[in-house]
C-alpha cells in the first residue's frame, strides 16, 4: 500500500515496525522519521514541524508509548469517514480469509505442478480444501507450506503428502498447525542418512545458529553472523541450506538474513511448542553476548580507522573506510552487547568477562561508537 502511494506521489510518510529490525523494532525513531518525511513530501508543513521542535526540544527522545492513546485515537476518529477507513484485520469474516488462502494455495501449488510436470489439476480441489482447513486462517502457514513444497523440487509431491499426513485431521487451534509445519521443515533439514550421533551434532549446530539468529536485535548477513559466532561460513551455509521455507536467505552473503515471519521466533523459544528444537532464550542471549565480547576484544584498538589525526570528525571518515575498519558484525557487537547481557540476566560469569573487556577496551569501544555515530544508543 505504501509503495503504491509512493509511486503515485501521494505518500506523506510511512514507518514499518519489524521485530529484531534495529531502529524499526521500537518506536524510538517513529516521530522523527515521520516528521522528516513529511517535511520533504509536504513542504507547507515545515514551519509547523520547526515550531514544534523549538517548543519541545525533547521531541526526538519521545517514544510512541509515551503518547496518550485516547487523544491519538479520538483525533483519528474526528477525520471525516469519507477521508479515512478503519480496517481491522481480526474482524475480516473467516470465509473471506479462507477464500483468499485457497486462491493463494491454488496459484502457488499450480506453479509448482507446472514446473515439475505434475498432473494438470495437481494437487486437486480435495487437497486444497484440506490445506485451507489446516491453515486455520493463517497466511503464514500457507506461505510456509508452499515454500517447503517448492524447495523439495522433484520430491514436491512427497513433501505435500508429508504435510497432509503430519497435520491433525480435526480442527484445532491455529498455533498447533503452525507448530506442525515448522517442525516438518526442521526435521527435513537433518538427513535421515546420519547416524544418531551425527544427527545430535547437527541438531545442536542448528539450535546454536537459529537460536542466535532469532535473538539478534538487528539483522545480520550470513557472512557477518558466521564471523560474530566464530563459525566457518560453509558450516552456517550448510545448516541454513534447507531452511528457505522459514528464512529469507539472499544469494548475496553480504545481504541481511531474515525470518519470513516473527512467529518462527516465538515457536523456537517456546519449549512446549517445538520440543527437541527448543532454544533457551536467556542462554541464546548469553551466547551472543559472549561472542560480541570476544569479537570486540580481538578487533577493537586505538585509532581503529587509522586516521592518525586526533579530533577528526566521524563525518570526515568515508563510509567504505568505516565499513572496512568496523565491519557490520563488529558494529553490531559494539552496539548491542550490553543489551544481550541485560536480557540474559546478570551472572558472575558474564560480569567478570564484561569487566575484563571494559578494563582493556573501554576507550576503544567508545571510540568505535563515536565513529559509528551511535554513542547514545550503545551506552
Amino acid at each position: 500500500m505504501a509503495q503504491r502511494f509512493l509511486d503515485q506521489k501521494r505518500l506523506g510518510a510511512s514507518f514499518f515496525f519489524s521485530k529484531g529490525g534495529g531502529d524499526v523494532s521500537n518506536a524510538r525513531k517513529f516521530f522523527t522519521s515521520l516528521s522528516v518525511q513529511l517535511a520533504f513530501s509536504v513542504p507547507s508543513l515545515r514551519p509547523y514541524i520547526s515550531a514544534a521542535v523549538k517548543e519541545r526540544n525533547d521531541i526526538p527522545s519521545l517514544a510512541l508509548a509515551e503518547q496518550p492513546e485516547i487523544p491519538i485515537r479520538h483525533g483519528i476518529s474526528r477525520i471525516p469517514q469519507a477521508e479515512h477507513e478503519d480496517f481491522v484485520l481480526h474482524k475480516v469474516p473467516p470465509e473471506i480469509v479462507n477464500h483468499d488462502i485457497s486462491l493463494f494455495l491454488k496459484d502457488n501449488l499450480g506453479r509448482i505442478g507446472r514446473e515439475w510436470s505434475l498432473e494438470a489439476d495437481w494437487p486437486g480441489e480435495v487437497v486444497l480444501e484440506q490445506l485451507v482447513l489446516y491453515a486455520c486462517g493463517l497466511f503464514i502457514w500457507a506461505s510456509t507450506a508452499c515454500r517447503f513444497i517448492r524447495d523439495g523440487k522433484k520430491v514436491a509431491r512427497k513433501r505435500l503428502d508429508g504435510i497432509l499426513k503430519g497435520s491433525s485431521s480435526t480442527i484445532t487451534a491455529p498455533e498447533k498447525h503452525l507448530n506442525e509445519i515448522y517442525l516438518t521443515v526442521l526435521e527435513h533439514s537433518i538427513s535421515l542418512d546420519f547416524s544418531d550421533e551425527e544427527r545430535e551434532e547437527v541438531c545442536d549446530m542448528l539450535k546454536h545458529t537459529l537460536g542466535s539468529l532469532v535473538v539478534l536485535l538487528s539483522p545480520l548477513s550470513t557472512s557477518s553472523l558466521s564471523r560474530l559466532l566464530q563459525l566457518l561460513r560453509v558450516e552456517v551455509d550448510l545448516i541454513l541450506n534447507d531452511l528457505y521455507a522459514i528464512l529469507d536467505i539472499p544469494k548475496d552473503p553480504t545481504r541481511q538474513l531474515r525470518l519470513h515471519h516473527p512467529s518462527f521466533r516465538d515457536f523456537l523459544l517456546n519449549k512446549d511448542r517445538c520440543g527437541d528444537y527448543w532454544v533457551d532464550e536467556k542462554e541464546a542471549h548469553q551466547l551472543v553476548a559472549t561472542s560480541c565480547i570476544q569479537l570486540m576484544s580481538q578487533t577493537l584498538k586505538k585509532d581503529i580507522c587509522d586516521m592518525h589525526a586526533p579530533g577528526t570528525q566521524a563525518s570526515q571518515v568515508d563510509c567504505s573506510r568505516l565499513q572496512e575498519c568496523l565491519p557490520p558484525e563488529v558494529q553490531y557487537a559494539c552496539l548491542y552487547w550490553v543489551q544481550h547481557l541485560q536480557r540474559r540476566g546478570s551472572q558472575a560469569y558474564d560480569g567478570d568477562k564484561a569487566r575484563r573487556f571494559l578494563q582493556a577496551h573501554l576507550l576503544h569501544w567508545l571510540e568505535a561508537l563515536g565513529w559509528m555515530g551511535k554513542i547514545s544508543e550503545g551506552i
